[in-house]
């Protein structure tokens, strides 16, 4: 198997890849932006969000007219014109759309970075016409989702607990049968494949293609010290996995941690690699 290349560097926490009209977009924390690079390197920032903003914790996602979704303390919407509207006031860390439009949103009522004790989270789903209901709870602290291709199916990372968890999408876009995908992991951003295996991060500076029931069929080793925080299947047929990895110490606590990447270097990179299996689903 070949190594991981540097596709780009110099980014902050680069999150919530999404590969979308020939590019792969992401959102470079700490920088506040959203930025879309080419399979040659060619990086455009796509929007920014206010400087006042909190630096971290936003994803993105595309209702299927085509307009952008940013997360955040609310979810908004930029129009045709580049204006940010609100479109819900829920604050939210993930997002995916399904085929549908319906919004699933996810996140957890506690501060995170500033090392408050953590509290169990939820999933939230908006429809088309606006209504906002709660869909699921008690999710150990709520990271990347996945939609499989047939619209069906729901996984999504508990990074506190080490797995993935799925849900069956009912009729009118709830969620029910909660169940364990898969165990053992360090999960955060995530991404399926056309054999219904899922790119997910270890915990331990690697990343792995893992089928339901927790059989690891792929292994990605990693530098030391670069985490994982998102992954991606994309390109022109969805067979090059983007890895979006930052520098994370052992040593010192998450806010220390977090800090220091904020302060810091920005040690933020994107590597690719080719593999086998394209890509299916949302995002």
């Amino acid at each position: 198997m070949s190594e991981p290349k540097i596709l780009l560097s110099g980014l902050g926490i680069p999150e919530s890849p999404r590969w979308h009209e020939g590019r792969l977009w992401f959102c470079n924390w700490i920088d506040r932006q959203v930025v879309a690079v080419g399979l040659d390197g060619q990086a455009e920032v796509m929007a920014a969000r206010d400087p006042d903003s909190h630096p971290m914790g936003y994803s993105i996602d595309w209702l299927p007219d085509g307009r952008l979704l940013v997360t955040g303390d609310k979810l908004r919407r930029q129009e045709p014109d580049g204006s940010m509207v609100t479109h819900a006031e829920q604050s939210a860390n993930e997002i995916v759309v399904d085929r549908r439009g319906n919004i699933y949103l996810n996140g957890a009522d506690f501060d995170f970075v500033g090392g408050a004790a953590p509290k169990p989270g939820f999933i939230k789903l908006v429809t088309p016409d606006g209504q906002l209901r709660q869909v699921a709870d008690d999710i150990q602290f709520p990271n990347g989702m996945v939609i499989t291709p047939d619209n069906r199916t729901l996984i999504i990372s508990e990074s506190f607990a080490g797995r993935l968890t799925s849900f069956d999408i009912d009729a009118d876009g709830g969620l029910s049968n909660r169940r364990v995908f898969a165990e053992g992991l360090g999960p955060d951003g995530i991404c399926l494949d056309a054999e219904g295996a899922v790119w997910v991060g270890t915990g331990n500076f690697a990343v792995a293609r893992v089928a339901e029931g927790g059989e690891v069929l792929q292994r990605v080793e990693l530098p030391e010290n670069r985490a994982p925080f998102a992954l991606m299947l994309g390109g022109p047929d969805r067979r090059t996995l983007f890895m979006l990895t930052a520098e994370w110490q052992k040593a010192g606590s998450v806010t220390e941690k977090l800090e220091r990447l904020v302060s810091g270097p920005r040690t933020g990179e994107i590597l690719v690699l080719p593999v086998a299996v394209p890509g299916v689903g949302r995002p």
